[in-house]
């Protein structure tokens, strides 16, 4: 089926619904069409905009790749973001708040570390001025 707008001969504006163009050209040629305003036959086709819609499937399929594909990305950065940490960094284990204060006060080599810390620990060493960031990656031991 197709929509047309279409147009009499005094400008009275309605809408055809055909089996495709070939019917609308037939039966115009044929003066079936009528105005059901003003009942003319001199009806042509209107100038109408385009109704351009994705149908919502295609919309849908359209986001879950494009969330699939950020997935994807951003579980391949944390990856990488793991190994670069793990490969340059030591790690102090549930020593991580007395060894970054250590560190922060001159008490211990300057270094880059991970580990573990409560979010009491946590929030202790942020109030004493000390740089921490929770790492977005669960640890692989503590999985069931």
């Amino acid at each position: 089926m197709i929509l047309f707008q279409l147009k009499c001969e005094h400008d009275h504006e309605f809408e055809g619904w055909f089996k495709d163009g070939a019917t609308y050209d037939a039966q115009a040629a044929n003066g079936d069409l009528a105005c059901p305003v003003c009942g003319t036959s001199n009806v042509g086709k209107a100038l109408m905009a385009p109704r351009l819609r994705t149908s919502r499937q295609k919309e849908d399929a359209a986001e879950k790749q494009r969330q699939k594909v950020v997935a994807e990305a951003t579980q391949a950065a944390i990856a990488e973001l793991r190994k670069q940490v793990e490969s340059n960094c030591e790690n102090v284990g549930k020593k991580f708040a007395e060894e970054a204060r250590k560190i922060h006060y001159g008490e211990a080599e300057k270094r880059g570390i991970y580990g573990e810390a409560s979010l009491k620990e946590t929030a202790e060493l942020v109030d004493e001025g000390i740089d921490v960031m929770a790492l977005p990656w669960d640890d692989e031991t503590k999985k069931n």
